[in-house]
């Protein structure tokens, strides 16, 4: 393919799960955007200071590029999980602010590196730390999809809320009352199948 830049490509999706991610907080309130919606605590903030994290360590650690960030939520005696919720202190504009300064610092790595540069994830077992800017590109994209996922569903069960992003719903065409029976279709399909 003449012309195709991998490079570019993986950033390209990388840079629209980060956006679809930080779309999920728009126009929801300080409760909302901290709330658990799920059994383990899963809440929308607390994503994305996970992922400023994740991209602050594996882009910035892994190449010998520590960020200057100060991340309390790993430092020795720290909570567990501290990472996947804002305190009451964090507020929503620290914690997107510090996602979009990670994002920085991380495009500056994938910048100046090839896709062969080789980094170590030192809290990987010994016999995986060794990584290429490629294989951590692939890993970060899936992760922050894996997450925008988790924040899809978040988002809701907050408020009905969903797609891809707001200007690209990508969801099939239905007011509230088609949607309404096709959940009641599903239901009944799967109190009707055999038991398994």
């Amino acid at each position: 393919m003449s012309g195709w830049d991998p490079k570019a490509e993986l950033r390209r999706q990388l840079r629209r799960a980060r956006e679809t991610v930080l779309w999920k907080l728009d126009g929801l309130s300080e409760y909302e955007v901290r709330r658990p919606m799920v059994p383990t605590g899963t809440n929308l903030l607390g994503l994305v200071k996970h992922l400023a994290s994740m991209e602050i360590g594996y882009f910035g650690d892994t190449f010998g590029r520590p960020s200057e960030e100060r991340l309390p939520w790993f430092e020795e005696g720290a909570e567990t999980n501290a990472d996947m919720w804002a305190t009451a202190e964090e507020t929503r504009e620290q914690i997107v602010g510090l996602y979009r300064r990670a994002q920085a610092h991380a495009d500056a790595t994938i910048e100046s590196l090839a896709l062969d540069a080789v980094g170590q994830v030192r809290w990987w077992p010994p016999e995986r730390r060794a990584v290429t800017l490629h294989e951590v590109l692939v890993y970060m994209t899936a992760e922050t999809n894996r997450h925008a996922g988790h924040a899809d569903i978040v988002r809701e069960l907050i408020d009905g809320e969903v797609g891809l992003r707001s200007d690209r719903r990508s969801m099939a065409p239905g007011d509230a009352a088609w949607w309404k029976a096709y959940r009641e279709r599903l239901e009944r399909a799967a109190r009707e199948a055999p038991p398994g």
